[in-house]
């Protein structure tokens, strides 16, 4: 495949518009998604192509087009909803958590619900605590939702077309730290499957999972780890429902350690499942308990340097495999 290089937001432009084209069905409904192009700029240009009909700004009321959304998809169409930030989307769990994944199940197949939850995932901007939630442990755990997590542009425009084309709701949790991240993005049309996970660096001695936007700081910390002769095996799961569970167990059997990073908090948190589903599995392979590496179990503070210090970053991550392969 021919490859560029564009940004993450670039990607996901891409792929919302190919899908557009490609089924007339598919619109982007959100805060400020037309005549502003987003409040990040995701959408830019996507009024001017696809019309007021299809590129639609809401009120804010993310209960409103929320349950809308779920409406146009129930009869025939397959919206795409932005959030301005997943933390906006606690005022309509009741639609999100509630209605979407359920409709197909409680209508005995009669309807389903094609449609897509988007936006920015997770702190690093100094946003503030009720602007900053990492939702993935929340929202992961219902039965009927599908939760993607991209960490590069790539992914980000694989995953995100095959989202549009699911017939069940998907909540897609990109990261506004990353929109601005340039890499290889195939020029042709290409869709990643759910539920595979990409190994995005090999190594022998500990597996390291991580998502989203902390695959960068597992890669950064890998580097750092191999001057000291210490080879992590890093893995993205790219998506969390499905899990890739096999994948992670066939790099534990071969590392005998593993880490486990998210950007939510440690009760019950991704991490944690992972975590569990791995010695469900594998404990017998491990040489030590498994390390986890989440946010710091408090709101996200405000001030830049106690915001980063309570996130996952590379020298937690790299504090925490030297413990579990007894270099500490």
């Amino acid at each position: 495949m021919k490859e560029r290089i564009i940004q993450y937001r670039e990607a996901l432009r891409e792929a919302m518009s190919e899908e557009m084209r490609r089924d007339e069905r598919v619109f982007l409904m959100g805060e400020e998604v037309a005549e502003y192009n987003g409040a990040y700029k995701v959408s830019l240009g996507m009024l001017d192509e696809f019309g007021p009909r299809r590129v639609i700004d809401a009120p804010i009321s993310e209960t409103g087009f929320s349950g809308l959304g779920i409406g146009a998809a129930m009869f025939g169409l397959r919206p795409i909803i932005e959030f301005m930030s997943w933390s906006f989307c606690l005022v309509a769990a009741d639609q999100v958590i509630n209605n979407a994944p359920k409709i197909r199940y409680m209508s005995g197949g009669q309807f389903s619900v094609p449609m897509v939850f988007r936006g920015n995932n997770g702190a690093g901007g100094q946003l503030g605590s009720t602007h900053s939630w990492s939702v993935e442990s929340m929202f992961a755990s219902v039965p009927g939702l599908k939760v993607a997590i991209p960490a590069t542009p790539g992914d980000a425009k694989g995953l995100l077309k095959t989202a549009i084309r699911d017939d069940d709701p998907v909540l897609f949790l990109e990261s506004e730290r990353l929109l601005g991240f340039k890499s290889h993005v195939p020029s042709e049309e290409f869709l990643l499957p759910f539920g595979q996970a990409k190994t995005r660096l090999q190594g022998n001695d500990c597996t390291i999972v991580a998502l989203g936007r902390a695959v960068h700081f597992a890669l950064e910390a890998a580097v750092e780890l191999a001057q000291e002769n210490i080879f992590c095996e890093v893995i993205d799961p790219r998506t969390v429902r499905p899990l890739d569970i096999d994948a992670i167990v066939r790099s534990v059997r071969k590392t005998s350690a593993c880490v486990v990073v998210d950007q939510s908090w440690p009760f019950a948190s991704v991490a944690a499942e992972i975590a569990m589903q791995v010695y469900e599995r594998a404990m017998d392979d491990l040489d030590h308990e498994i390390a986890r590496v989440n946010a710091d179990d408090v709101p996200a503070p405000y001030a830049r340097g106690l915001e980063q210090e309570s996130l996952p970053n590379t020298r937690k991550i790299i504090e925490a495999v030297r413990q579990v392969t007894y270099n500490a």
